[in-house]
């Protein structure tokens, strides 16, 4: 019986497979092309999770879902599907702001001397407000008018009080101003703290309309400020502390104020002027103010006030 010609050819490559057997080697495998092949699947395959994710992101809950069932074409209604979003870290509650306790403070640091803060002036002024409504609860004659809350002013200066043979004792002055919304007037007090307590208080109320018919109005009270008692003429304690304020309309821009020899530049806050200095030599006369407009021209001058007491008493 002859070979089958399969099973020679077989045995031949037998054979010279068992003689090239430490010859013959595979091929290197080409890594760098399975490499690159595997990372180009890899982005294809994170491409279409990625379309497929916004595709189920924009699509509306209830959305139709295209393809057949079992084979069969046409539509059919998708479930519901869950809304996807970020988880999102719960929102901190925004701090209730709260409204600030006592009177405002004056336009320009420099209104409050001597080192007195805002926090000392307003609790000084409170303790004279206290001081007013229980005077007037007794009954007594020498309290001002009712003057509200110490919230609704504003203090436009503070500076150190010299005592004198009237009012023994140093302290400080606070002087606070109101416009009072429901009738067209203004209110102004001057205090005085001594040894933490009020020891004095005066206000003073009046129209919008400065009564002096300038443009310029030092305070009627503020004699207060820039002087001692009459029982010292001529032996006030030096240095002496000493203010001036009064009231402006809208085209004064400037204010100067001059006392025993030297001039200061008045603070303008809403519709106020706030003058300071220190005296160092006794004084008969009182401050001469002047106001200037926006070109420099004097448009007020102390000097031809007729309501202004020039000479310290």
């Amino acid at each position: 019986m002859g070979s089958e010609p399969g099973k020679d050819f077989e045995a031949q490559v037998r054979e010279l497979m068992a003689e090239d057997a430490y010859t013959i080697r595979p091929s290197a495998a080409p890594y760098p092309t399975i490499r690159r092949r595997g990372a180009m699947e890899r982005r294809r395959r994170v491409a279409a999770a990625g379309a497929v994710l916004v595709a189920l992101a924009a699509a509306p809950v209830g959305a139709y879902a295209l393809g057949g069932n079992g084979g069969e074409g046409g539509t059919r209604l998708a479930a519901p599907l869950p809304s996807v979003s970020a988880s999102q870290p719960s929102a901190t509650p925004t701090p209730v702001q709260s409204t600030p306790v006592g009177p405002a403070g004056p336009a320009t640091p420099g209104q409050l001397l001597d080192g007195i803060t805002l926090a000392q002036a307003s609790d000084g002024l409170e303790k004279c407000f206290d001081w007013n409504r229980e005077s007037r609860q007794g009954g007594s004659a020498a309290a001002p008018s009712d003057l509200g809350d110490s919230a609704d002013y504003r203090i436009i200066l503070a500076l150190n009080s010299t005592g004198d043979s009237n009012s023994p004792g140093d302290g400080f002055f606070v002087v606070a101003v109101k416009q009072q919304t429901e009738q067209p007037q203004l209110t102004q007090v001057i205090c005085n703290i001594k040894d933490g307590e009020a020891s004095g208080l005066q206000s003073g109320t009046g129209g919008l309309e400065l009564d002096n018919g300038g443009p310029v109005m030092p305070d009627i009270n503020g004699g207060k400020l820039y002087q001692q008692s009459f029982i010292d003429k001529g032996n006030w304690k030096l240095p002496f502390r000493w203010g001036s304020i009064g009231r402006i309309e809208s085209n004064v821009t400037r204010v100067t104020v001059s006392y025993g020899g030297e001039t200061s530049e008045a603070a303008l806050d809403h519709g106020w002027f706030v003058a300071s200095g220190t005296l160092n030599q006794q004084v008969t006369q009182a401050p001469h103010v002047k106001g200037y407009d926006s070109t420099g021209a004097v448009v007020y001058d102390s000097d031809d006030d007729s309501g202004y007491e020039k000479t310290l008493p």
